[in-house]
């Protein structure tokens, strides 16, 4: 018998298939810590204090950034405030094999709850795809996650790849319901200065025929 979660799961699937829900993270859980974050970066010995800042076309907001490790964190600061409204992480992936390790990160966010919708997520996808990162999608996506990555795919390359057994394989531009739903199933966006061809070279990604002839056709004019 279905447990009623799974029913409730499902039903979802049907309404928005390509959806897996993320989990979501308590209000008061966030803004902890961004405070803690705020309070560090005050800190003069501490890794984040004096942090490389970059403008965003957002008043009053900027980014600070950092990497340890090929991972990259960019905490997001209201400074006419003085708050750390959000955090993004571009995570290395321990489910791709060391070949491809160099060139896939998995962004991961979190944002206090009076500074969501107002596109600050998108600024920091933005900054890392025009720096040449490309990204993959979680096995599980919110709807404003979802929302956000098919923004960005109106100016960046999209694919579906399935992740298994550390070896990425493209499955083409678009894929049908029943392949969006398998949590193998991640979405991957191409950084600035990438083609198909190249990120496939560079990581060793599979692709059948059809997937590929289904990118070729979607460039044709």
């Amino acid at each position: 018998m279905p447990t009623l979660a799974l029913h409730a799961f499902r039903s979802f699937t049907r309404f928005v298939a390509e959806l897996r829900i993320d989990v979501n993270h308590a209000p008061q859980e966030v803004e902890n810590e961004l405070d803690a974050i705020h309070d560090r970066m005050s800190r003069p010995l501490d890794r984040l204090h004096g942090l490389p800042e970059v403008k965003t076309d957002i008043p009053g907001i900027v980014l600070r950034y950092r990497e340890a490790d090929g991972e990259y964190y960019v905490y997001v600061v209201d400074v006419r405030r003085d708050r750390v409204a959000g955090y993004t992480v571009f995570n290395r992936l321990i489910e791709v094999g060391r070949r491809a390790d160099p060139y896939v990160r998995a962004p991961h966010s979190k944002y206090a709850a009076a500074y969501q919708g107002m596109g600050l997520a998108t600024a920091v996808y933005r900054w890392g795809l025009d720096a040449g990162l490309c990204i993959v999608s979680g096995a599980r996506q919110s709807t404003g996650a979802h929302r956000l990555w098919m923004g960005l795919a109106r100016h960046y390359e999209l694919g579906y790849v399935d992740l298994r057994r550390k070896q990425l394989r493209y499955l083409g531009p678009a894929v049908p319901p029943r392949v969006q739903e398998d949590l193998h199933t991640r979405m991957i966006l191409l950084g600035r200065g990438w083609t198909l061809a190249d990120y496939m070279r560079a990581t060793g990604m599979a692709g059948s025929e059809d997937a590929l002839s289904q990118h070729d056709l979607g460039k044709s004019p």
